[in-house]
């Protein structure tokens, strides 16, 4: 697919994050010099064509009063790890879980999810609960608690310019 000026203007005005206002998209729109539903449908176009794989948000937990988050991994059984994950992935205290490839001798870990807290306590009381109504009790797995915290943003695919750089972009 051949990207237009105003595509590629669209996916470096999103990948910065979208504007926390009631109409998102038809601000990105007012940017571009575009119309909302112009925007909605190269994304849904950008996204059928997987130029954009997802979109997602980033919470600052932190900010919210969660300051202890662990990563939690397990070393599941590999033809029981995409539906424990999808199981694990639905519970509430969840907040990421995918499958990553065991590195073996020294990582057999093949499953990864977070769980934040407000303390250490009660992220590991959510994740006993977690071992006890998944029936993990014999799934061998570690607590990695985070000891820093470090700015979280998406992926970057098109230049840094700001999306005020794109006014009067020919549409296209």
């Amino acid at each position: 697919m051949e990207l237009s000026d105003t595509d590629r203007a669209l996916i470096a005005a999103v990948q910065e994050g979208l504007p926390l206002v009631p109409q998102p998209y038809a601000e990105v729109a007012a940017a571009l010099g575009t119309s909302e539903p112009d925007v909605l449908a190269r994304m849904a176009r950008l996204q059928e064509q997987g130029l954009i794989k997802r979109l997602g948000v980033v919470v600052r937990h932190r900010a919210l009063g969660y300051r202890a988050n662990a990563m939690v991994v397990w070393d599941v059984p590999d033809d029981a790890v995409e539906d424990t994950g999808k199981r694990l992935a639905a519970e509430p205290c969840v907040t990421l879980c995918y499958q990553r490839p065991r590195r073996l001798p020294d990582w057999p870990y093949n499953l990864f999810c977070m769980i934040h807290g407000l303390t250490r306590e009660s992220v590991l009381q959510r994740l006993q609960t977690l071992v006890e109504t998944q029936g993990l009790q014999g799934v061998r797995h570690e607590v990695l608690f985070s000891i820093r915290a470090f700015k979280q943003c998406g992926a970057r695919y098109a230049t840094t310019r700001k999306q005020e750089d794109y006014r009067g972009v020919a549409h296209g």
